[in-house]
């Protein structure tokens, strides 16, 4: 490890990983525009509103009102609100453990050379990785300290200085000179039982679908999510991947099958 990457402190560190294939790091909003885009092509349609109310007879939904006062009737309704999702299953009258917690990211360059980096996860979880000739870093908060509900973006700076920044230098010595260059907030989609997807159908509600809960992990996991719900739309089975280990009826036995590796 020292040989390949001489700008890391490893002497604490009792192992490591390092994947050589199939890794990397991609445009979120890209690969979004992307999916669109195919969308489109074959003809969905994109509707832009603001759903205040998900109408439900018994174990039916019927559809959604908009904000607007436009009323949407659907034989299936999915949820894929991200950060709002446990908000939108509230309207349904079901209850989802999905909150919104705000997460950053510090934009910085370095002095001195720090090359071939992959990204790189500290034990802390504190995080960093290239982006340009600069890198980004940043984490989820550890066990024990405060993660409130929160949609804001405003960026508190003191993060980095407390911990983001020591952190990084402790295992990249490089990074003891290092410049902030701008830092933004976004949000994760926290499922607060286990920081796993919660995919598929509500056992009483059966055509109202979730694809939530994701906790960090939705980008690499939706095109799985989106085609294993597609498959259950159109065939009432999962065809590709099973996803009835992620589905809701272990949030109703509160019955966890815990993601430990959030980042």
């Amino acid at each position: 490890m020292q040989v390949r990457f001489p700008w890391l402190r490893i002497d604490d560190l009792a192992g490591a990983s390092l994947g050589l294939a199939d890794e990397g790091w991609f445009d979120a909003y890209a690969l979004l525009q992307a999916f669109r885009r195919k969308a489109r092509s074959i003809g969905v349609e994109y509707m832009a509103g603001e759903v205040v109310q998900v109408d439900r007879d018994g174990e039916r939904a019927m559809g959604v009102r908009l904000a607007d006062g436009r009323t949407i009737a659907a034989d299936w309704v999915v949820n894929a609100a991200g950060p709002r999702a446990g908000e939108v299953a509230a309207m349904a009258g079901l209850e989802l453990p999905v909150r919104p917690r705000k997460r950053f990211v510090f934009h910085f360059d370095c002095r001195a050379a720090v090359s071939g980096m992959p990204l790189t996860i500290d034990p802390t979880g504190v995080y960093v990785r290239p982006e340009g000739p600069a890198f980004i870093g940043g984490y989820s908060p550890r066990e024990g300290e405060p993660d409130p509900d929160a949609f804001g973006l405003e960026v508190d700076r003191s993060k980095f200085e407390g911990f983001v920044w020591p952190t990084l230098a402790h295992r990249v010595p490089a990074f003891e000179a290092i410049r902030l260059l701008d830092a933004w907030a976004g949000h994760y989609e926290v499922n607060t039982l286990d920081h796993n997807g919660v995919i598929g159908p509500h056992p009483e509600v059966r055509n109202f679908l979730f694809a939530n809960g994701f906790s960090g992990h939705g980008l690499q996991q939706a095109p799985a999510a989106g085609r294993a719900l597609a498959e259950w739309i159109a065939t009432g089975e999962y065809e590709t991947l099973d996803m009835r280990p992620l589905g809701y009826e272990r949030i109703a036995r509160q019955e966890p099958l815990r993601e430990l590796n959030v980042v």
